[in-house]
């Protein structure tokens, strides 16, 4: 993967284990020459892993909505900064110029895009990797969620199994690399037409 776009909060949280895993992934890309879509802030989890990127000389490209281009929010360091008018259309700019995504911790506006990419994927409309880094089971009440929705019939157990969960950068970056989409449901396949 040349570009993979990663969703986080715009905080840091109160355990320091989160920002040290923002670190770790920051590090995996710039060792591999993976290239950083994030939102465009230089604070929380999004500037943690942006900075750790650029102390690398790595790729960062962030796509910031005109409302939060603020002095005190957008990353000033960053060469290529997209600012967007609406924070749908950040979204689309990202899903253009990336080849996968990563969920770290975060609050309303990363879940949104998760599942964002999720319905994206569900409907065919994309078929690139989709994960998230559970740190220290961060991300466990969604995960009992998603089961709830699948055991409920709300949710296809081949849809579910779209979302990639790792428990370090490593582990991650491996089933991401090993991930094979969904075959097109008959269902949708004909509703897309």
């Amino acid at each position: 993967m040349k570009r993979i776009a990663v969703f986080c909060g715009a905080s840091l949280g109160f355990n320091p284990i989160y920002k040290e895993a923002a670190v770790a992934l920051g590090n995996h890309f710039a060792h591999h020459k993976i290239g950083l879509v994030y939102g465009g802030g230089k604070i929380g989890m999004m500037g943690a892993i942006a900075d750790t990127i650029l102390a690398h000389n790595g790729e960062v490209i962030g796509v910031i909505p005109k409302l939060l281009e603020k002095e005190e929010v957008v990353h000033a360091a960053v060469e290529e900064m997209i600012v967007c008018k609406k924070m749908s259309e950040r979204k689309v700019i990202i899903s253009k110029l990336v080849d996968g995504y990563v969920t770290l911790p975060g609050g309303f506006g990363t879940l949104d895009e998760l599942f964002e990419a999720l319905t994206l994927g569900q409907l065919h409309i994309e078929q690139k990797p989709i994960g998230i880094l559970n740190v220290s089971g961060f991300f466990d009440g969604v995960l009992v969620q998603l089961d709830k929705m699948v055991s409920e019939g709300f949710l296809k157990q081949a849809n579910r199994d779209m979302l990639i969960v790792g428990t370090s950068v490593e582990d991650l970056m491996q089933k991401m690399n090993d991930y094979k989409a969904p075959q097109i449901s008959h269902v949708i396949h004909k509703v897309v037409r």
